[in-house]
């Protein structure tokens, strides 16, 4: 069942941000559910050395301020993200941003290579694309937000921050790195527990994703390590069709960070149902598809993540992420060898999913 979503395709992303959270998000109650173990052992699960109540949370991208942060804590969520900010005010994409798509199975990567239908029709089971830009406001603004935010987690829940580095004209592959650097800098001032850097926005590397670009992968990682210092740190990346490519990759960072993030979203071409181009604007014939249609690319990934983890030895944790739309999905994820998974289509859709999870943990 689809319920109201906590941030609402039909409006813009400012008046979202200005009036948001919607549905239940919006009612401030809280979710007391808690599995038969919590209410005895209190919270048990090791998330980067911090206990936490359950295994489950949201991932970035669709909290994307300090309220939805506190509705999403306040709904049982225990492991949320603060939406990937900036070194400076970035702009959003126009609207509109978020689009059913339809999907017939799963969005295979041959799929990918053709063209999806988008429409505002919502349904089970649910796909859709999401076109923002990554936009941030400026620094002033989400550090205070992020540190009010941090703040609002109960005991036994954490609240992420997520970054990224930000691409200029005439910009030295140095320089770019040293964005990085300084906006771990202002994120680990906001005193937040964790920290994610997303490797997987388009455009952002030398081989579109930066994630597979692995060499200036480790240089970026290594400088916000040295920033940040003790606080752990998880990378997002996107789906590897490569076998060979992630091995290579997770030999090299594996020893680095604290935790690897899987999968993104998966890009195709959106039209209307006339064959025009959906989302607005130049460069937005491509799209990210989120949702049920790549929950094969994110169990793919988790379980060559684990592979590989035991092959070189290393202790990082694996949070699965995409297409986790019922709590059947989280279980899924958890036996393919999740540590720790993540929902944003299914959670913005249903308020309730952390609560029906914690139901069936044992």
């Amino acid at each position: 069942m689809l319920h109201t979503p906590f941030y609402d395709p039909g409006k813009t992303y400012e008046e979202n941000f200005e009036q948001g959270p919607f549905g239940a998000f919006a009612n401030k109650e809280r979710e007391n559910v808690q599995s038969s173990t919590l209410d005895t052992s209190g919270p048990r699960y090791d998330f980067l050395g911090f206990k936490v109540n359950s295994p489950f949370g949201i991932p970035a991208g669709p909290l994307i301020n300090g309220n939805f942060v506190k509705a999403a804590l306040e709904k049982g969520f225990d492991i949320v993200t603060y939406k990937t900010v900036r070194s400076r005010k970035y702009p959003c994409h126009p609207w509109p941003n978020v689009m059913s798509v339809k999907v017939d199975g799963d969005l295979t990567l041959e799929k990918a290579q053709g063209t999806l239908v988008a429409d505002r029709n919502y349904h089970e089971p649910l796909s859709i694309t999401n076109s923002f830009g990554v936009p941030s406001r400026e620094s002033e603004f989400w550090q205070k937000d992020l540190s009010n935010a941090v703040l609002y987690a109960h005991t036994g829940q954490i609240v992420v921050g997520a970054f990224q580095g930000t691409k200029k004209e005439e910009q030295s592959v140095e320089e770019y790195i040293n964005d990085y650097a300084m906006v771990a800098r202002l994120m680990k001032e906001t005193n937040v527990s964790v920290i994610e850097v997303n490797l997987s926005c388009p455009n952002e590397g030398t081989n579109n994703l930066l994630c597979y670009d692995t060499e200036r992968s480790v240089k970026v990682a290594r400088v916000i390590k040295k920033v940040i210092e003790n606080t752990p740190l998880i990378i997002k990346i996107g789906y590897f069709k490569d076998d060979e490519a992630l091995k290579s990759f997770v030999k090299e960072i594996g020893s680095v960070v604290q935790g690897i993030s899987a999968i993104n979203t998966i890009a195709a071409e959106i039209v209307d149902e006339n064959g025009n181009q959906a989302l607005p604007g130049e460069g937005r014939l491509k799209s990210g598809v989120c949702g049920h249609a790549i929950k094969w690319a994110g169990l793919n990934m988790v379980r060559k993540l684990k592979k590989l983890r035991e092959k070189f030895n290393y202790n990082f944790q694996i949070i699965g992420v995409g297409g986790v739309t019922t709590a059947d999905d989280f279980f899924e994820y958890r036996e393919a060898g999740a540590d720790f998974v993540m929902s944003a289509t299914g959670a913005m859709w249903n308020p309730y999913l952390a609560k029906e999870i914690k139901e069936r943990l044992g």
